[in-house]
């Protein structure tokens, strides 16, 4: 994961015309504590300051969970990365399976099941996996004669029916 970043200023410099703050990348913190004193650190000027996260830059995953917003972000979000980062999908996998799908659980672990049983693989595009699909579940017989062809756009078109694709990322509908 290379991108999930806040830009933090509060709502008392924001209300007096100033949007000063300063970009956080969360990957260069161990847990949420470490974030929120480097957050308390950048706005030591203020006494209790009520944090505003004007901006961020994240994958899909974590927007569609709602980790972060203005009024702030949840301190689920590393307990999430831990999950991500012990499961055995990279975090593209997961945006894929967000863009496709939607998502319909706040719960990683969850999250991460569905992904487990749903992915495929990654392809160059539908016959390619389609071909593989057929061939690893033996649906192809060793014997099949040299004459028969197999019309592999017909084929991937209607196999496709059961399963969604993106960034060459296959997934089977459940």
């Amino acid at each position: 994961m290379e991108n999930l970043k806040i830009y933090v200023g509060t709502y008392a410099k924001y209300n007096n015309g100033s949007i000063a703050g300063e970009w956080l990348d969360l990957l260069n913190y161990e847990n949420f504590d470490e974030l929120k004193k480097a957050m308390l650190n950048l706005h030591r000027d203020e006494n209790e300051p009520e944090f505003m996260i004007q901006d961020w830059e994240c994958d899909d995953l974590f927007e569609s969970l709602g980790l972060i917003s203005e009024s702030g972000i949840s301190d689920d979000i590393y307990n999430i990365l831990e999950a991500i980062n012990d499961s055995y999908y990279d975090i593209e996998v997961f945006n894929s399976y967000c863009n496709i799908y939607g998502m319909y659980s706040n719960n990683i672990d969850e999250i991460i099941e569905q992904v487990e049983e749903a992915y495929c693989g990654e392809f160059s595009n539908d016959i390619e996996f389609v071909e593989n699909l057929l061939e690893d579940t033996g649906c192809i017989p060793d014997n099949l004669p040299s004459y028969i062809y197999i019309d592999w756009e017909r084929t991937a078109k209607d196999i496709m029916m059961d399963y969604s694709t993106d960034n060459n990322r296959y997934f089977r509908n459940l």
